[in-house]
C-alpha cells in the first residue's frame, strides 16, 4: 500500500467488480439520478475496470476503459481508448482519488498498446480534466440529460 490512505488497482474478480458497480450506482443513479438501465451496459463485461479501496477495503472510487471495438465504435480509432464511468464516492472527494483512478486507466491504456484516451466529461468536470492534460474537442452535447464535452489526451 502506498502513504496515501487509499489503493488503486485493476478490478479483478466478483467481489471487485460489485465494488465497482456500487460505486458507479451510489454516485451516477442516487447523486445524479441517471436511471439504472442507462448506466450499466453490455460493454461492462469486457471492460477494464480499476477501484479505489480505503486501506479497511471500503471501495472510494471507480472507472472503466474501453478498447478494441467498443473503444473504436466511440473514438473511430482502435488505437485510441476509452475511459468513462469515473465516479468517486462523496467521502473520498478531495483526496486525489479521481486522478489516481484515470492515470491507473491510463497505464492499462498503455499497456494494452493504445496511443491515445477520449472521454465525455461532464461539462462541470472539464476543468479536473485539463488539469490531467485531457484536451476538450468538438460541440457540447447531452448524456443521460447531463452536458458534456468530449476530451482526449495522447498517451
Amino acid at each position: 500500500m502506498s502513504t496515501r490512505a487509499y489503493a488503486v488497482r485493476v478490478a479483478e474478480g466478483p467481489g471487485d467488480r460489485e465494488a465497482c458497480f456500487a460505486v458507479r450506482k451510489e454516485v451516477f443513479v442516487g447523486e445524479q439520478g441517471i436511471p439504472e438501465d442507462l448506466e450499466y451496459d453490455a460493454q461492462d463485461a469486457d471492460a477494464v475496470h480499476v477501484l479505489a479501496v480505503r486501506e479497511d477495503g471500503v471501495p472510494l472510487g471507480t472507472g472503466r476503459l474501453l478498447y478494441g471495438e467498443a473503444a473504436a465504435a466511440k473514438t473511430g480509432d482502435a488505437a485510441v481508448g476509452s475511459l468513462g464511468r469515473l465516479a468517486v464516492t462523496p467521502e473520498a472527494r478531495g483526496l486525489g482519488v479521481g486522478a489516481a483512478l484515470v492515470r491507473a486507466i491510463e497505464e492499462a491504456a498503455s499497456a494494452r498498446g493504445l496511443t491515445a484516451v477520449d472521454l465525455h466529461a461532464q461539462t462541470r468536470a472539464l476543468g479536473f480534466y485539463e488539469r490531467l492534460g485531457y484536451e476538450p474537442y468538438g460541440p457540447e452535447f447531452p448524456d443521460a440529460g447531463i452536458p458534456h464535452r468530449a476530451m482526449r489526451r495522447v498517451l
